[in-house]
């Protein structure tokens, strides 16, 4: 029986991650999208030789290697080839992620962490989609304490392209707020727990 399939996502800086390893550490599969990406993008031969065909042979290095800073520098600030490259990537982690959740049987549910969740379209096919969120000044400062590389506007560059939160937060079945004064914990534990019996049940059916 394929587990129930849920999806979390949130803007930069939201703590989505933190969130999901929560998740993981309850025993929950957690398939993260995001660095998944990275990988097919390398090993799915299909994928790779329609990057090259789109963006050029030094996408790739000679080792076979992504070349991350010239593919950055392609698509940074330019929305039409940045569309273009995830069009060619979504499919591609959408494969993976169905050959994943072939070996998550046996699970009451499964946690799918994708920063471009709603973006991407992916969330139609899972069975609950939320939203991590906190304040934007509070994503800022986080995001330049774990990235110090990053400039503050560098940082809101990246959040004017995401999705804005409202919009989010109108596809989202549910929210987790990580603000640093409301405890994530006991909001991932009721989930869990609401997850735990829907999965039961979708199991006995």
């Amino acid at each position: 029986m394929t587990p129930l399939q849920i999806g979390i996502t949130g803007g930069i800086g939201s703590g989505k991650s933190t969130v999901c390893r929560i998740f993981s550490t309850l025993g929950i599969p957690v398939y993260d999208a995001d660095s998944r990406a990275k990988a097919v993008m390398t090993s799915d031969v299909i994928l790779i030789e329609s990057i090259k065909k789109e963006f050029g042979s030094l996408s790739f290095r000679e080792d076979g290697t992504l070349n991350t800073p010239f593919l950055a520098d392609t698509v940074f600030g330019n929305n039409e080839r940045l569309e273009v490259l995830n069009k060619l990537v979504h499919p591609a982690v959408a494969r993976d992620y169905a050959e994943w959740l072939k070996t998550r049987h046996g699970y009451p549910y499964v946690i799918k962490e994708a920063a471009l969740l709603f973006e991407a379209g992916s969330y139609r096919q899972l069975d609950e989609t939320g939203v991590v969120i906190a304040p934007e000044a509070l994503r800022v400062k986080r995001v330049l304490k774990r990235d110090p590389q990053r400039s503050e506007k560098q940082v809101r560059e990246i959040m004017k392209r995401q999705l804005p939160e409202n919009e989010a937060l109108n596809l989202a079945d549910f929210v987790i707020v990580n603000d640093d004064s409301q405890p994530v914990l006991p909001q991932v534990l009721a989930l869990h727990t609401q997850w735990l019996e829907k999965g039961k049940s979708k199991s006995s059916v």
